[in-house]
């Protein structure tokens, strides 16, 4: 007789002929089997689930990083499309050069017929009547290049016929040297001011009647200033960690040749006051936390960066006053902007509380609110963001955009609303940013340096032309007032100083 399988299919007329046990066994076989596939099925929609939220990952992804290559840079949200006058405004009036350009000179210039012209009505010879019509324009002289020769006068005793002296050599930058003061300046801020290549700035001279011009020379002639200055260098530092709030950055720098190792960084602190740059081949805390050791910092403003927190623990264990980290607020508000493309509605609630926040950092806005009760709205705002971000947090796959950008806000929040206790404290990094901008396109024009001493000069340069553009202040004249005063034996000065002397004249 063959042997009966425990799940063979069983007609329903024998049923009947099982004992209780075998209905038992079989109940319990069936229940097994159901409980394997509702496990597979779980796995099997679970393997789904995560292969989706990779999929939709991938894609948002591949979204952001074509919006960081093909989109618009800015952050501003487009405005609304203003609404058409009733009313046709009045045509405003063109101003003209001299006074759109107070501080020009104005050359005037006389035009006469070059031939006496005939009255239209009797057909006589005219006569000049005295009046003028006038008009303006705008106009330039080329850059002149000419060589200077330098005749010192010598004088000679009368009586004895021994002695010889000539007359002291006017100081320059560089002494004896090929270049004065003026070519100098302009080479360096050609570079480190307008972002020009030497080699570009070789070829424009060429064009200008300047043929020949060796752009190693001219390179050797910014080493030259940067030793020049390097006192200048010193105060900048001074003032910049004498602050109480300093803000602090950092991007990759080449070395090209002249060191092992290539990737080199460089790193921006920054006050109120001065831009300081060092060039450093690491990334490490260490290079924030020997500077921020001796400070007098209070707050350290920055992104997240896992350096700036070990450069805060490691000073504040050396310091009686200890440093506050602010994190900066542009980033997560950049955060849920890059999720507003898979996410616009839930965004959009994040984004719009946070243009509230900065309008409120807005000076010039009109209202009666104190400097202390924007900071309390400010918080309250930031209070119902992290309220609405812990009611998202576990709605949406930890992949998306949206959940990454939650997170980020959760996790950083003390340090993103400590800017609230106090209206002095910035609510953002974007000032260190902006004086990073120069050093990172002057990165794609001239790729990197060559040697540890052109790093040093681009820190000692670029911090210079950083702290006048923080100052308001012309780098060119600065840097021409200063070289006439060192020469005269003045005492050297930061731009922040010249500004104020500037303002008290």
């Amino acid at each position: 007789m063959k042997q009966r399988h425990l799940f063979d299919p069983i007609p329903c007329d024998k049923f009947d002929l099982l004992t209780k046990e075998e209905v038992v066994e079989l109940c319990k076989g069936y229940q097994d089997l159901n409980s394997q596939i509702l496990k597979r099925n779980q796995f099997l929609e679970n393997k789904l689930l995560i292969g989706e939220q990779k999929s939709f990952l991938i894609n948002e992804q591949l979204y952001n990083i074509k919006n960081r290559l093909f989109g618009k840079s800015t952050e501003k949200s487009p405005k609304d499309r203003p609404q058409p006058k009733s009313k046709k405004s009045p045509k405003k009036r063109v101003r003209l050069p001299s006074e759109r350009y107070k501080n020009l000179e104005i050359v005037e210039k006389e035009v006469e017929a070059s031939v006496t012209p005939h009255c239209p009505e009797c057909r006589h010879e005219m006569q000049i009547s005295g009046l003028f019509e006038t008009s303006e324009y705008l106009t330039f002289i080329p850059r002149k290049y000419y060589v200077v020769r330098e005749k010192r006068t010598k004088y000679r005793c009368k009586c004895c016929h021994g002695g010889l002296v000539t007359t002291p050599a006017i100081p320059r930058i560089i002494p004896g040297g090929a270049y004065s003061d003026e070519m100098v300046i302009d080479v360096a801020m050609g570079k480190f001011l307008d972002l020009i290549p030497i080699e570009r700035y070789t070829q424009m001279a060429s064009r200008e009647g300047l043929d020949g011009l060796p752009a190693n020379s001219l390179i050797n002639t910014t080493h030259k200033l940067c030793d020049f200055t390097q006192e200048v260098y010193g105060l900048l530092k001074e003032e910049v960690f004498a602050s109480e709030v300093i803000h602090a950055d950092e991007t990759p720098h080449r070395m090209l040749e002249g060191d092992k190792k290539s990737n080199w960084y460089t790193w921006g602190f920054s006050s109120n006051k001065a831009s300081y740059f060092e060039v450093r081949n690491t990334r490490s805390g260490d290079v924030a936390s020997d500077l921020l050791m001796d400070s007098n910092c209070r707050y350290l403003v920055s992104d997240i960066f896992s350096g700036y927190t070990k450069a805060v623990r490691e000073a504040n264990e050396e310091r009686e006053v200890k440093i506050e980290h602010l994190y900066c607020n542009a980033h997560a508000r950049r955060k849920f902007k890059e999720a507003q493309k898979n996410y616009e509605e839930e965004a959009l609630f994040f984004i719009r509380l946070y243009r509230r926040i900065y309008r409120l950092e807005d000076v010039e806005l009109k209202t009666s609110l104190s400097p202390i009760e924007k900071r309390n709205y400010q918080r309250l705002y930031m209070m119902v963001i992290k309220k609405r971000a812990l009611e998202l947090e576990k709605k949406y796959s930890k992949f998306s955009s949206l959940i990454k950008a939650v997170n980020y806000f959760l996790k950083n929040f003390e340090s993103l609303v400590r800017f609230t206790i106090d209206p002095d404290l910035p609510i953002d990094n974007n000032s260190q940013e902006r004086q990073l901008r120069s050093p990172v396109i002057g990165r794609k024009t001239w790729y990197g340096t060559h040697s540890k001493r052109g790093a040093k000069t681009t820190a000692i340069l670029f911090s210079i032309v950083q702290s006048c553009k923080l100052n308001k202040v012309n780098p060119r004249e600065y840097l021409t007032s200063l070289t006439r005063d060192l020469h005269l034996g003045k005492s050297v000065y930061t731009p922040y100083q010249y500004a104020l002397t500037r303002k008290k004249s």
